[in-house]
């Protein structure tokens, strides 16, 4: 073997290394702070939790770790706990049922005064939709599928995964209307952003990993499924973050699980917690 083909080698070894202790490291918890108009007079502000990308199933995510992260998240003690889809971790019902049964007894434990709310991914869709559903239900999680709940001020507009073609936004707006309150989008894949009305205000979403494996000068390397015909992951604008449109804030977890390949390349699981109250506030301030 050459002294290049050794040296490309110990590169890659490295990489997987550092790609797979990243990939298990605890969630970096991320805040912001955001003002939306039509916020009640006196209204205290709301603290949401938003997690996504689970992915229960593969050699990063396991009942252990994700109850780790559980009680990371209930030390903060948000008010509200949104979910993003992608519970688990597969592209068939192979297994599937079995691993959506593990998500209850980890996401049971989380506490919120107004709730934990969760809304389907690509991957849950592709697996056992119903078996997501019905563990979460028994951990005492409301699932949305294009439908709105009221949470105080909020209405949570939880709208089924528009990669995999479950979305129905006019829907979730008609069962918006009889209960009111300002717009909050909760769905898996930011890309949804585009069919909105300039009625919303604030997306939350997943679905990106962040890129999960980003390379110096080159960025993310996975942008395109395979297993879609090379269809594109996502509109890259959404990649990560906090993305400001014209209308509205997308808010962009990484996840906290890695999905198929156990591996994160400086795009490392987090968690949001958002400050929601009074557009006083401002537009959003990230800390």
């Amino acid at each position: 073997m050459s002294g290049a083909a050794i040296a490309l080698l110990v590169l890659a070894s490295l990489f997987l290394i550092v790609g797979v202790r990243e990939a298990v490291s605890q969630p970096v918890e991320r805040r912001l702070t955001i003002g939306l108009s039509g916020w009640p007079p006196g209204a205290r502000p709301l603290k949401i939790a938003l997690l996504s990308d689970i992915h229960l199933g593969n050699d990063a995510m396991d009942a252990g770790r994700l109850r780790s992260i559980v009680g990371d998240v209930n030390a903060a003690r948000p008010d509200l706990v949104l979910l993003a889809g992608d519970f688990v971790v597969g592209h068939d019902a192979a297994g599937a049922e079995r691993r959506a049964a593990g998500l209850e007894a980890p996401l049971s434990h989380l506490k919120a005064p107004l709730g934990v709310v969760a809304v389907l991914g690509n991957h849950d869709h592709w697996t056992s939709p119903d078996g997501v559903r019905d563990a979460l239900g028994r951990a005492g999680i409301r699932v949305l599928g294009n439908e709105a709940l009221r949470a105080g001020p909020l209405a949570i507009l939880g709208v089924d995964d528009s990669f995999s073609g479950h979305d129905d936004v006019a829907a979730t707006r008609a069962s918006w209307k009889p209960i009111g309150g300002i717009h909050l989008v909760l769905t898996h894949s930011p890309d949804l952003a585009h069919k909105l009305s300039d009625h919303v205000h604030l997306v939350l979403a997943g679905h990106t990993h962040c890129g999960q494996v980003v390379l110096p000068w080159l960025g993310s390397v996975l942008t395109r499924s395979p297993r879609q015909r090379w269809r594109p992951l996502y509109d890259t604008r959404y990649r990560c973050g906090v993305v400001r449109d014209t209308n509205r804030i997308v808010v962009v977890t990484a996840g906290v699980g890695s999905g198929t390949s156990p591996v994160r390349l400086s795009a490392p699981p987090d968690w949001w917690l958002v400050t929601v109250g009074a557009a006083a506030e401002g537009p959003g301030r990230r800390k």
